[in-house]
């Protein structure tokens, strides 16, 4: 599908516009309870209306970017993202904040569809994922600083979602138009491989984004509440806090694949789980910091191998935008979740449940990416002694392209003069007919 021999900068910068909603939840719940007539747990049920409309969009564009387009589908969610925060940006009425709020989230799942399919059929899905969260994270970040000295009011959050889906529409240009079908080079429709691990992570990943998303629907209330900051004061705490997230972004970019997936992911996870308990039960200032900062720290390193490890179980990306999907459903219920235990059972208590979920989740992510841990191969050159290769030197290109199968490889290519040689993985595959 897509084959970039540099950053692939337009994915990357769908990537932004389609998280940049999920990242500004926190200050967009807080000001839709402040702003408008409606309690806090309305709040966070408009907030998980548009993170569920956000996953639907996943779900149902999972198979099917390549049959639309990249282009095409990326400018829809453009679209749908500008019109549906803007309109319920410039609007009080309840209803119409609601519609736009879903509206854009389908946007945003969308761009976030198209990227994860891109980003996953690339030479470097782990260096392209990091660099879009680095992105969204530096985005978020200073508009955390910036909102809250523009004035009150639930628009300004919203708004700048949309404004950002705008700013992305120039980078579509260069985006195919219509990409791979969906069948392979025989004609054979592939199914989705690694079927049994692909579901198990996609089943997992809604408890883990929904622990996470709890606290941080909830996060501006806990500040401003609990910890009696004020709300620049939050601000400013969550900029930091995504500042440390950039960080861990560039440091999860840095080292690569060399831990392998399973460490960064089972360890980070029972990090992420300890600074959310802290996060929760913080009550000044010191420790309200410490839990989200370190919070914010550890847990773009974690998702950075996440989607990574989604990517290599297809590399056409579907996993990849089914796993994405199913985070969004956690996410999506996350501030609803966050409202109802806080209310019920107060901040710290809801920290700890938040914890626990986190820590089972963490078991079946890791034995995954163990269970799909990439091995080392032993590779055989076998030569074709035996084709005749003819002098087509001075011949037309097209001429020359011969393909030969080997196992799955194909070499099309072959030398004007000499003798082809074709590079196998032993794999436990069966033993491959070589047609000369």
């Amino acid at each position: 599908m897509f084959a970039p021999r540099t950053m692939p900068w337009p994915l990357v910068a769908l990537f932004t516009a389609g998280y940049l909603a999920s990242y500004l939840l926190p200050t967009t719940v807080g000001r839709l309870d402040s702003a408008l007539p409606l309690s806090a747990t309305q709040a966070g049920a408009i907030g998980s209306a548009l993170l569920l409309s956000s996953a639907s969009a996943g779900f149902t564009l999972a198979a099917r970017v390549d049959r639309f387009g990249a282009r095409a589908l990326a400018r829809l969610g453009l679209v749908l993202a500008a019109l549906g925060y803007g309109s319920a940006a410039l609007t009080d009425s309840v209803p119409a904040v609601v519609l736009g709020a879903v509206v854009g989230g389908f946007g945003s799942g969308t761009m976030t569809a198209v990227a994860a399919s891109g980003i996953a059929a690339g030479r470097d899905p782990h260096r392209a994922t990091t660099s879009g969260l680095l992105v969204v994270s530096a985005l978020a970040g200073a508009l955390y600083l910036t909102i809250p000295r523009l004035g009150p009011g639930h628009g300004l959050p919203l708004g700048a979602v949309a404004l950002t889906a705008l700013a992305v529409w120039p980078f579509t240009g260069r985006l195919p138009a219509r990409t791979a079908p969906a069948a392979g080079s025989d004609g054979i429709r592939r199914p989705l491989p690694h079927r049994r691990s692909g579901l198990l992570l996609a089943a997992t990943m809604p408890c883990w984004s929904l622990a996470q998303n709890a606290l941080w629907g909830v996060s501006g209330r806990i500040g401003l509440g609990q910890a009696h900051l004020t709300e620049i004061t939050v601000g400013a705490v969550f900029a930091v806090a995504l500042g440390a997230g950039l960080l861990g972004v560039v440091g999860a970019g840095a080292l690569g694949p060399r831990l392998g997936r399973a460490l960064p992911i089972g360890l980070g996870t029972a990090l992420i789980a300890g600074c959310v308990a802290l996060s929760a039960s913080a009550t000044d200032l010191p420790s309200f910091a410490l839990g989200e900062i370190a919070w914010n720290l550890c847990y773009p390193v974690v998702l950075s191998y996440v989607i990574s490890l989604a990517a290599a179980l297809d590399a056409r990306g579907r996993w990849a935008v089914l796993v994405g999907s199913a985070a969004s459903l956690g996410t999506a219920a996350g501030p609803l979740t966050g409202s109802l235990l806080s209310a019920r059972a107060g901040f710290p208590a809801m920290g700890e449940i938040l914890a626990m979920l986190l820590l089972l989740a963490a078991v079946p992510m890791a034995a995954v990416a163990l269970r799909t841990a990439p091995r080392r191969l032993r590779v055989v050159e076998i030569s074709l002694r035996e084709a005749p290769v003819p002098d087509l030197a001075g011949t037309d290109v097209a001429a020359r392209v011969t393909p030969v199968t080997v196992g799955g490889v194909t070499v099309r290519d072959l030398p004007a003069k000499g003798i082809p040689v074709v590079r196998i993985p032993l794999t436990d595959t069966p033993t491959a007919t070589i047609p000369v």
